[in-house]
């Protein structure tokens, strides 16, 4: 039996779980209040304070650090990699101390695994990362040499989908020919063909959702930008936090949006409506990758939970390919069914080497 430590930090929260083999131990989301974290002036420098509860988490828990066989981390903001495992070592915690993409709490993931595994050596990997990019080169190209389209994205739960897809129908991943769309916080848009993601539409360019703008006219948002209203730091929060549904409606749960609806609510209804439309628009656009070739359209994330929200990009894109839903982020279950593949040698861990 494996037993498998599972970390996901976040920017809020710190999430750890640990499974025996595929079945869950226990699952713990630790809160961390805007006082706790103001005190560290980077993310990195909140590496020590997460990790002392990571192992107090596991003292309440009963669950000895010496009893862990293998450390799975959500992947941080590494320079772009392949799809899967990747060891966690030197290199790794370096680009993310000292180069990563960009600063995020999924940063301190890997760090606080290194840091655990001098205590007690056990294997430990980092899954489907979030800089996943296999996009096939033709998709990187846009009107501008020096702005290509880049693969960052939902690739955690969009590839876990896809696998556990082709394992319900019997079919090896590599065969299979899907769209799979993340519905969060922020909406990405996949096409997964060869157990590869050739092509993702993410939340910077694609639907808005509960949170983001997600594409907007290029004209007026250059006009914004420049109107002296906005810093590049709150234009950045603007288009990342403060868009979509709660630009519109004052709030980011979809829960709420619908019982907006029942009450009568036409403005409510017309927005999500839109940004169901607006997710089916984007389904629709990645179709011509595959040239058609589509055997599936999976929904996946917290909002497929709707089965309002569902129906609607159903209606819309039905008649592509038929359309599975399968609610949930399932962050922590992916991580660790991606690390029981590699401890089971069904894959192989690859080696990171640090961008300078």
């Amino acid at each position: 039996m494996e037993r498998l430590l599972i970390l996901n930090p976040g920017s809020t929260s710190t999430k750890i779980a640990v499974y025996d083999d595929e079945t869950p131990v226990f699952t713990k989301s630790i809160d961390h209040s805007t006082e706790e974290l103001k005190k560290y002036a980077t993310i990195v420098d909140q590496f020590e304070f997460r990790e002392e509860l990571i192992v107090k988490t596991l003292k309440e828990e009963n669950v000895p650090l010496e009893s862990i066989t293998a450390i799975v981390s959500r992947g941080g903001l590494l320079p772009p990699v392949e799809a899967g495992a990747y060891t966690i070592n030197e290199d790794m915690v370096w680009q993310l101390r000292n180069k990563p993409h960009h600063e995020h709490a999924s940063n301190l993931g890997a760090i606080i695994a290194y840091s655990l595994i001098q205590k007690h050596p056990v294997p430990a990997f980092v899954y489907d990362g979030v800089t996943v990019d296999e996009m096939l080169p033709i998709l990187r190209i846009t009107g501008l040499p020096s702005l290509p389209r880049r693969g960052i994205g939902h690739n955690l739960n969009m590839r876990a989908a896809g696998m556990r897809y082709a394992k319900e129908h019997g079919k090896e991943f590599s065969d299979c020919s899907l769209i799979v769309v993340h519905l969060g916080g922020g909406i990405s848009v996949c096409v997964l063909r060869d157990g590869k993601i050739i092509d993702i539409i993410n939340d910077g360019e694609g639907p808005f959702s509960p949170e983001r703008t997600g594409a907007l006219p290029m004209h007026e948002v250059i006009e914004t930008a420049f109107s002296g209203k906005y810093t590049e730091k709150s234009m950045m929060k603007l288009i990342k936090t403060q868009g979509g549904l709660v630009a519109h409606l004052g709030t980011v749960d979809v829960r709420e949006v619908e019982k907006m609806i029942q009450g009568g609510d036409e403005h409510a209804k017309l927005i999500l409506e839109a940004m169901a439309l607006n997710v089916a628009k984007n389904i629709g656009k990645e179709t011509p990758v595959v040239s058609g070739d589509v055997e599936a359209i999976i929904l996946t994330g917290g909002i497929a939970y709707s089965k309002y929200f569902t129906g609607l990009v159903e209606k819309y894109v039905s008649f592509i390919a038929p359309v599975i839903v399968y609610p949930g982020e399932n962050e922590m279950e992916s991580l660790a069914l991606g690390g029981l593949r590699v401890l089971r040698g069904e894959e192989s861990a690859k080696t990171f080497k640090r961008v300078e």
